[in-house]
Formats: structure tokens, sequence, C-alpha cells
């Protein structure tokens, strides 16, 4: 990889500023946190090209932008202070396209062995990112100190009597933001009163992914098997979010100790230089059958509910089109009714789980069939689509 200087701009509470550290260590590349580690000057410049980029739509995707793209807060990869890009799975394909050593990739080459990488990292990355902020703004609510942590780290953009307001107004508007994150209270008062509660659903679900990477953690040191991939990456970013919050941490620690220990050796850099053998291993299951319970069937049912938005004419979608109340569709989950918004980034990403499906050859489709059960024919019914 040539020698360039890395900025990663974003906040430890984003489980994706997390894995993308998790990434960037992994692959060797040394970094700046910014704007935590930043001066005023630095991170006010910064912030200005970031805003500028975003509005000019000039931040890259690897390989390529898609209209269903829609730019986060954080995090963003910056190179040698110009060059913007963001999305974590795919600065992944990046790191790994401009790596000279192709026996540690973070997305392996052999099909299988891509295609759950690729499973994994996405269903941590859209249906995890809805249990972590539950279990930090429900769960934790009275012992996380969220809004303070992100106040020092932008400290640098606020004026000096600004910290307060803003871990006060930041904690408050995540917990505003949570039925977009699917995550609501029985007994919602409005503007959601009647629609369905999920907490009971969030906190199976949550007990479900714990008990599975337990049981795969207990037996080899990484999700798929000796060494670090992007689907450790992504699980790492999610769940270690909570180290922080002292409850679902102290939860986690008792329910899951070994998955306590392997986010914290993460953390502190213990999955640098890993670099055993890969295998689709049976201990696998429970973590792809609750990914098949879960992630699987609300990207089919958020596709379907874009499909019959676009028809409509609708053409406002994700947070837009939540606060306006627009683009809202009804369905279930594990026996759980919900409520949620048509998200394109969601679109986009269930579009590339089906296609690398779709480019498994016949014995690798039929092996992964094997490990994903019945469930699997969500994908074989995309090979006519």
């Amino acid at each position: 990889m040539s020698n360039c200087s890395y900025t990663i701009w974003g906040s430890e509470l984003s489980p994706f500023a997390l894995k993308l550290c998790a990434l960037m260590d992994y692959a060797e590349q040394p970094y700046r946190r910014l704007p935590d580690e930043g001066t005023r000057l630095e991170s006010i410049f910064t912030g200005l090209r970031l805003t500028i980029g975003k509005y000019k739509r000039s931040i890259e995707r690897y390989p390529k932008l898609s209209p269903l793209d829609e730019y986060p807060l954080v995090p963003y990869l910056i190179e040698d202070g110009l060059r913007f890009q963001y999305d974590s799975s795919s600065i992944a394909s990046w790191l790994d396209d401009r790596s000279e050593d192709h026996s540690r990739l973070l997305i392996p080459s052999q099909g299988s062995l891509k295609f759950i990488v690729r499973l994994i990292d996405e269903a941590f990355d859209e249906f995890g990112l809805y249990m972590v902020h539950h279990q930090r703004w429900v769960t934790s609510a009275a012992t996380n100190n969220a809004g303070a942590r992100l106040a020092h780290e932008f400290r640098q953009l606020l004026p000096f009597f600004c910290k307060n307001l803003l871990a006060e107004y930041f904690s408050q508007r995540q917990v505003r933001r949570l039925p977009y994150l699917f995550s609501v209270a029985p007994y919602a008062p409005s503007p959601w009163a009647g629609w369905p509660a999920t907490h009971q659903l969030l906190d199976e679900a949550w007990l479900s992914y714990l008990n599975a990477m337990e049981t795969l953690l207990s037996s080899q040191p990484y999700i798929l098997g000796g060494r670090f991939t992007l689907a450790d990456a992504s699980a790492y970013g999610q769940l270690s979010m909570n180290l922080k919050d002292k409850t679902t941490s102290d939860r986690l620690l008792e329910l899951a100790p070994v998955t306590h220990r392997w986010l914290c050796h993460i953390r502190d850099g213990g999955h640098v230089g890993s670099d055993g053998d890969l295998v689709l291993s049976t201990k696998l299951k429970p973590l792809l059958d609750i990914i098949m319970m879960t992630f699987v069937p609300l990207m089919e049912q958020n596709k379907s509910a874009y499909s019959e938005a676009v028809k409509s004419g609708e053409t406002l979608f994700n947070e837009a089109a939540f606060n306006h109340g627009k683009c809202l569709y009804a369905g279930e989950l594990n026996g759980h009714a919900f409520r949620s918004v048509v998200k394109t980034f969601q679109v986009e990403v269930w579009q590339g789980v089906c296609e690398n499906w779709k480019q498994l050859s016949d014995a690798e489709r039929n092996l992964l069939k094997s490990f994903l059960g019945d469930a699997s024919c969500v994908f074989e019914s995309q090979m006519c689509s």
C-alpha cells in the first residue's frame, strides 16, 4: 500500500467508526482521529471540506457511488487530507485491492467464504445497529454518558460554553430518533401512538445474537476461523459500541464473557497480525440462523415497500421521509409486528447480497444451503429476478 497519511473523521460513539478503526488497524495503516485529535483550525477546515463534499456529492464510495446511497454523519476516511470516502464495508474492499498480501484479505476471494463474510457484515451493519442503539438509549438510558463523550470529541468545533448544550441536545435527539432506528416503546406517546412496540423484539434478538457469538467464539478465535475478516470488524463495531454503556456492558459481560473478552481483544489491537485459516464451520449455524430470521426478512420487506413506493410516485425516502411521515410500511419479524420507513441504502445492501449469491457456482450454493437451511430459498428466488 502506498505511503499515505490517513485520517478518520468520526466518533467513538459510532459503531461504524469503531469498525473502520479495526479495519485500518488490521491493515496496519496508521491514522489519526478527527476532530478529537486535531487542532481547532484543522478540525474546522476538515469539517468544512466534508460539508462541501456532501453538498457537491463528490465524496466517494468504492468502487463507485450509487443513486441509492445516502451520506452518513460519520465516519469518513480521508487520504492525504484531500480525498474523502465513506462506507466501512466499501473501504474494506478498497484496502484489500491495495494490499500486497493476498493471504490476509478482509474479504476472502473464495466464493462461499466471501458470501458468508458479506452476509454477516451486512446483517450486523443493518439489523445489529438497531439492537445496539436500543441497548444504549433504552437499556442503558440511566447509565450512559454518550452525549458528554461526543461533546468532548467535538470540543474543537464548539465555543467553550456549548459543550454541555451539545451533550444534552445529542442525547435528546437520539432518544427522539429511536423509532427511526426501529426502537418503539410500549405505550409510546404521540406521534408514535399506535406503532407496534419493538422493545421485546430487539431484546430477544440481541440475546440470540450474543448466544450465537458466544458459541462460535468459544471454539475459534474469529468468526470464520483463525483470523480477522470484515465479518469480525462489523460484529466488533456494533457490539463494542456498548462497552462504554455501563448497564449493557455489565450485562454483556455476565451473559457472554467470551464475546466480551473478544471485543476488548480487538479494541486493544490483538487482531492485528492474525493469519490463521478460514473455514465454514458448523459452529457458524446459530449465528446464520438468527441472521436469516432477522436481517434477511427485514431486507426483503424493505425492498418490497420500496418497489411499491416508487410505483406510487414517492421520491422521499430514509430519515427525511420518516420525519414527514412518508414511505412508512408495516412488517413482521419473528412473530413481532413493526413499522418502519423505506430506506434506499438498505435496498442497495440487499441488491448486493443477492448479486453475490448469483455469482456463486452451483456447488458453492449447494454447500451454503446446508448452513443456511430452508431460509436460503429467499436467495434462490432472486436468481430469476
